[in-house]
């Protein structure tokens, strides 16, 4: 297990690098903005930019990876982030930036799909769980690190450092992966679904397109972006259940075990990418807390994703996945009906203990999810199970900061919220509902599912 395990914690740290980059300059935007001579806005192009490149890209990654090989695919992607990395830290103007930001994003597309499917490859059924919690980490704890670290090297160093950090982590990373990631590659690889490619690419691109919309209301620009989405991924759709040889197989959403993580799961993973996004925004504008404080404070969501990590599979082991994972649906949907009672005058005891709760109820939730996923989906078709579930997951993701902003807007037209944080509460309580479909979905699953991968 020594070499998957490697092999795991470096994929981990490349979806690290990757998912950092995606959230990191948000807090960062005035100070990039400042130095770059244009309006704190504008910067939300390069942060679209690297989010749109990743969503349209990941799709053709496992074809990427069957056609030149795992090794090939995961090193040159790995280069070319570091190359971009390096572009977006001199970038001169905005539109440099932006540029370096879509190579960024071309090479985070290939480098963490393809290194997942190659750990999904070379790991045994009963070792999948243990590989699977060194590749939940990342999204766990950037999204809750990025604006700490984004502030930070912005307001006491450079916003050029975010970027410069990633040059020497991922040439270590380079020589690394040169060594162990085996060149896994397909014996007769399969010709490009471009028909599948470029529907796909147009319905995903214009749902992100509209996601970030969401967050400013919707404008007729959103609406045909999702008009339009929606027109692309039902082409989509309908082409890739046709065709002999599909870009991503759809059929494999037959899988009872995948499918709940492929569909509650990604619900599931908009709600809680929604709850780093929005505490700091209650702390700072609701409570009128320092950008400084209110980072510090989220930090206990992080301390409680570690804390758990250890007896997560302990817990799956003696109680099965499903118990565990309606445990946490529970306990995350009661912490986020804890947070829409906050109050500046709450004890900072109470007030980190909920968050430290939460942030366990979030690490075990996505560790059940991610280790039930592959439970039953057979090695010949992990390659098209892995690339639908990343592209399904970076949607995700992306829904869950639009979703959040969306609940924040739908608070502030409630007539019985009073405050400036008011409508941070009416968000926190409409994202423990959303909870219930995922939560109705696990209790659907059968009580045995996963038990091959936790050898339960």
């Amino acid at each position: 297990m020594a070499v998957q395990r490697g092999l795991a914690l470096l994929v981990a740290g490349a979806f690290f690098m990757e998912i950092l980059d995606g959230t990191v300059i948000a807090p960062a935007a005035p100070h990039i903005a400042a130095d770059l001579g244009v309006a704190p806005v504008d910067v939300n192009v390069a942060i679209t930019g690297y989010v749109l490149t990743l969503g349209v890209l990941i799709p053709v990654s496992g074809w990427l990876a069957d056609r030149f090989g795992a090794r090939r695919v995961f090193c040159a992607a790995l280069a070319i982030f570091v190359l971009a990395s390096a572009g977006c830290a001199l970038a001169p103007d905005l539109g440099v930036l932006t540029a370096a930001r879509v190579a960024q994003g071309a090479g985070g597309a290939m480098m963490v799909p393809v290194g997942r499917l190659v750990v999904l490859r070379t790991t045994a059924k009963t070792d999948l769980v243990r590989a699977i919690a060194y590749l939940t980490w990342p999204a766990l704890l950037a999204p809750v690190l990025a604006p700490v670290v984004g502030g930070v090297l912005a307001e006491y160093a450079s916003w050029r450092w975010i970027f410069v950090i990633n040059v020497p982590l991922g040439l270590v990373a380079l020589v690394v992966a040169l060594r162990i990631v085996p060149g896994l590659r397909a014996d007769t690889p399969p010709r490009l679904d471009r028909a599948g490619f470029a529907l796909t690419a147009l319905g995903v691109a214009a749902l992100i397109v509209g996601l970030e919309g969401l967050g400013s209301g919707l404008s007729p620009a959103t609406i045909t972006a999702l008009a339009v989405a929606v027109v692309g991924i039902g082409l989509a759709v309908r082409h890739l259940l046709r065709v002999e040889r599909p870009l991503v197989d759809l059929r494999i959403l037959q899988v009872a075990t995948y499918r709940v993580t492929a569909a509650s799961g990604s619900v599931y993973r908009a709600v809680i990418t929604a709850i780093p996004f929005l505490l700091p925004l209650l702390f700072q504008v609701g409570f009128g807390w320092s950008a400084a404080e209110a980072g510090a404070v989220v930090i206990a969501l992080f301390v409680g994703n570690v804390a758990i990590k250890p007896a997560t599979t302990p817990m799956m082991r003696r109680f099965g996945i499903r118990t565990v994972l309606l445990a946490s649906i529970a306990v995350g949907a009661a912490c986020l009906g804890g947070m829409a009672f906050l109050q500046p005058t709450t004890p900072l005891p109470l007030l980190v203990a909920l968050l430290l709760v939460s942030g366990i109820a979030r690490s075990t939730g996505f560790t059940t999810y991610n280790s039930v996923a592959f439970s039953d989906v057979e090695a010949g078709r992990m390659n098209h199970a892995n690339t639908l579930l990343s592209t399904l997951q970076e949607l995700g993701a992306g829904l869950g900061v639009a979703v959040g902003a969306l609940l924040v807007r739908l608070g502030e037209a409630v007539p019985a919220v009073s405050g400036a944080a008011g409508p941070y509460r009416v968000a926190f309580v409409l994202l423990a509902v959303v909870l219930a479909l995922p939560a109705v979905s696990a209790l659907l699953l059968a009580r045995d599912a996963g038990d091959a991968v936790t050898g339960r």
